[in-house]
């Protein structure tokens, strides 16, 4: 079941990361991922409410912080990298973001079996080369860049949400849902008065907006489950 959520997570990422490339070239980052973030927090708020997870143990709170400000920046960073350069490299310098809770397992010792280890290696060499001749495209270094810092900051997330998962999947979603609209939310505010955003045409980039926030919260829900479920190595 690890293997089956871990996977159908990965789907919802990259289903999400597509559209919010596309919008960020209509809309700014920072107004896609306040707006997404909120229907992402509707999304997931009915959801614990039907399953009645409120009752869960509190211990998820810090990690749903530390995993909404990383994960926050790191949406950030990774839509203005796609909005700046070129998707078959940016998506898949970012997708390495799976080594930081990689390595956190490993340091905790868990360990692969010897095929799970040729099947992660495998996974890894086939991350680098899906970006393949684009490499080549003349995209500047400063996508490339974003692209790292975002990989970082999505590995932290991830590895903060495995921790939260512990006590609570939807809650630890839920939690870094609240605390990533409020910080976004008033940054998006700011800009908005300040007239960074100029005058944004959302209507057509509506619904494409809320599907990318309902996407990427059930994309951080299963990782947790899957994380929860089975070895973080795996997941």
């Amino acid at each position: 079941m690890t293997a089956v959520l871990a996977l159908l997570s990965s789907l919802l990422w990259g289903s999400a990361d597509f559209l919010g490339g596309l919008t960020s070239k209509k809309l700014p980052s920072l107004l896609v991922v306040a707006l997404s973030q909120t229907a992402g927090l509707a999304a997931v708020t009915c959801v614990a409410l039907a399953a009645g997870a409120w009752t869960a143990p509190t211990g998820y709170l810090p990690w749903a912080v530390l995993a909404s400000l990383s994960g926050a920046s790191g949406l950030v960073v990774f839509y203005k990298a796609l909005a700046t350069g070129s998707m078959g490299v940016v998506a898949p310098i970012s997708g390495l973001s799976g080594l930081v809770p990689l390595a956190a397992g490993l340091l905790g010792g868990e360990s692969f079996s010897a095929i799970q280890a040729v099947g992660a290696v495998a996974i890894g060499i086939g991350v680098v080369l899906a970006s393949g001749p684009e490499l080549r495209a003349d995209t500047g270094w400063r996508p490339l860049a974003y692209a790292v810092l975002a990989a970082l900051l999505f590995g932290i997330s991830m590895l903060a949400i495995a921790r939260g998962s512990e006590y609570s999947a939807l809650m630890t979603m839920t939690g870094m849902r609240v605390v990533s609209v409020t910080v976004l939310g008033l940054a998006a505010a700011i800009s908005w008065r300040r007239g960074r955003f100029g005058r944004p045409n959302l209507r057509s980039s509506l619904p494409w907006i809320v599907a990318l926030g309902v996407l990427d919260v059930g994309a951080n829900v299963t990782f947790g489950m899957a994380a929860d479920q089975g070895p973080l190595v795996i997941a």
